[in-house]
Order: C-alpha cells, then structure tokens, then sequence
C-alpha cells in the first residue's frame, strides 16, 4: 500500500523541510491540508497556482525534488455550519481544494459532511447522538435537507474536475456512520462523494474499521492509519461520549475552529486517548485494515495523522512509520504465500 503522513503536525516546518522529515520515516506521501479548521500552511501559492502553470509547477517541482508525492488534500472543517462568516469559508475552502486538486493532478480531497444548526435562524451546530424523541428527529429532518442540495452541488463540482470528495466520518458531524453514508449516496445521486477511512473515530464509537471498510467497498476513497486507546476504567465510569471537557483561556495556546470557536482541553480522567498508531491496536490489526484497504483499491493513500499529546511531533510519526510499515510488510508478504 502506499504509505503517507498528514501534514498537520509538521506546520511549524517549511515544505522542504516537511518533506524531509516524511522521507526519512520512510514513507513516500504527503496529505496537504488546504484549509478548513487550519490554515492551507504548506501551499502559500494557493491562489497563483488554481491560475498559474509556472507556480503550479514550482510547487509540483518541491515534491519531485524531495521524492515524495502530493497524497491528497484536506479541507476539513463544518462547511454547513450555521454561522454564515464560519459555514461559507469552510464551504468554499473545500470548492477550492476541489480546484486546486485538478490543478495538481489529484483525484482526493478529504473533508467532513459537516454539521448545521437544529431550526431556522440558529447560529451554533447540533449533533443529535441518540434520537429518542420525536423533537430529534425534526431537528435531524431539517439537517438533512440542508445538506442535501449542498451535498449534490458539491457532487456536481468534483465531477466537473475530475475529483472525488472523501468525507472522514467524524462525530459532530451529520455523516458519521455507514448508515449516514449510504443516505448521503441515495439523498444526492453522488457519483463523486466517498469517505476517508480514518479508523480512530471508529474505534471509539465501538465500530469495527475492517468491517465497515468491507461494507462500504468502493465508497472507500482514502484513508488515514490513527490510533485510540480505550481507558476502560473511566470508560466503565463516564462512557465515550463523556463531555468533561475544559474550556481554554484565551493567554492559553488554542487551535481556532472559525469565527469566535475554539477547540477545547481534553478531558483529564478520559475515557479514551489518541494514540500513535500501535499503542491502541498492534501491527496486526493494521495488517488486515491495510489487507481490507487493498480489497477495495491497492493504490489507496493511508496517510499517519498523529494526535498523541504524550509524544512529540517527529517522535510520534516514527512510531507510527515503524507500526505502519512492519503492517505493509506482513500484509505483502501473506499475498506471496496465498494460493
């Protein structure tokens, strides 16, 4: 399989060096964020290249020099989100990273299906988690006919370009779960809309990524190699969806999600961790998530996102390389010995 890593943690680098660093883990892609919750950091020619072939090359020029590929964009954010100035940036980010795809010969854009308000006229998102009461299923009806045209539209856009919209299913998000999926797909007629297989949300929401990377087959475009760990003491106690979460102070350092939105500190006592990738799940299950990966297309992007706050940037993107590859290694080597 073809192995990358998410631009995210590598930020406080330039391109170059960035590239530098993906290589000397010994993996041969770069997923670059061109927007959404953070900055577009490793494409400052962003607006020249979408006009520019010079500058388009220029860019394409530093990634053929490093040795590394361009392993997909990323414009996650909320494009639906209920306040206008945070929706409409998010929505467009991921228009042009559709555009700026086609420029640079890329065929995947990962982003989220995004979350609107619950009524008419509100401002802040509403993720119903458990639909009991009739009052839930209105707010749920109202979403979805707000995503449904954008959706469409957006379908409409990627096929025009030649590109395909991989949606992480994240929580928080209207689109979460195969179910959601396959509504999405019959709500829109999408041709061109597909997920990203991140296994980490998966795994917290006690979803089997394998498993639901078979169910949905050829809908799985992308995919993002990211570990939790469950903490099965205060997950006995507060379960996963526990929200004791801390509300950080503006002198604090803090990741702006749009307008006056903030990601938040996470829990002290919590349920579960972001982990580099094998401290949550061994080599072998990422040997069968790589084998479940290659059934629905060998050449599939499964870029490291590292998220693991107990280890630092390039210590925790090692860890993983090292879990990632010894998981390529052993899936190559059962097709050799398979009948």
């Amino acid at each position: 399989m073809k192995l990358g890593v998410y631009n995210a943690i590598l930020h406080d680098r330039t391109l170059p060096e960035a590239l530098q660093v993906v290589r000397a883990a010994g993996l041969t892609g770069l997923e670059v964020n061109t927007g959404g919750f953070l900055p577009a950091t490793h494409v400052p020619a962003f607006d020249d290249i979408l006009v520019s072939d010079a500058a388009r090359d220029d860019y394409l020029g530093i990634f053929a020099e490093a040795g590394v590929e361009i392993a997909g964009l990323n414009a996650n954010g909320n494009p639906l989100h209920p306040t206008r100035p945070i929706g409409e940036k998010h929505a467009e980010d991921v228009r042009r990273s559709i555009r700026l795809a086609a420029r640079l010969g890329q065929t995947r854009v990962v982003t989220m299906s995004g979350l609107p308000g619950g009524e008419p006229g509100a401002t802040r998102p509403n993720w119903i988690v458990n639909a009991w009461n009739s009052a839930a299923l209105d707010v749920l009806d109202e979403q979805w006919d707000v995503a449904t045209p954008f959706w469409r539209d957006m379908d409409r856009l990627a096929a025009d370009h030649g590109v395909k919209v991989a949606l992480e299913l994240h929580p928080q998000n209207l689109v979460f779960n195969a179910a959601d999926v396959h509504k999405l797909i019959e709500r829109t007629g999408a041709t061109h809309l597909g997920v990203e297989m991140d296994a980490s949300h998966l795994f917290w929401q006690q979803m089997d990524p394998i498993a639901v990377t078979r169910h949905l087959g050829e809908l799985i475009l992308h995919a993002a190699a990211k570990d939790i760990r469950i903490n099965r003491r205060n997950a006995e106690l507060y379960g996963v969806l526990d929200n004791s979460f801390r509300r950080l102070d503006p002198d604090e350092k803090r990741t702006n999600l749009g307008g006056d939105e903030w990601a938040n500190a996470w829990p002290t006592n919590s349920a579960w961790d972001f982990v580099a990738v094998g401290r949550g799940h061994g080599v072998e299950y990422w040997t069968e998530f790589l084998r479940a990966l290659h059934e629905v297309d060998p050449d599939m992007w499964v870029n490291i996102e590292h998220e693991d706050t107990s280890l630092g940037p390039i210590e925790g993107l090692e860890e993983a390389a090292g879990v990632m590859r010894a998981a390529d290694a052993a899936f190559t080597a059962s097709l050799a010995v398979r009948p």
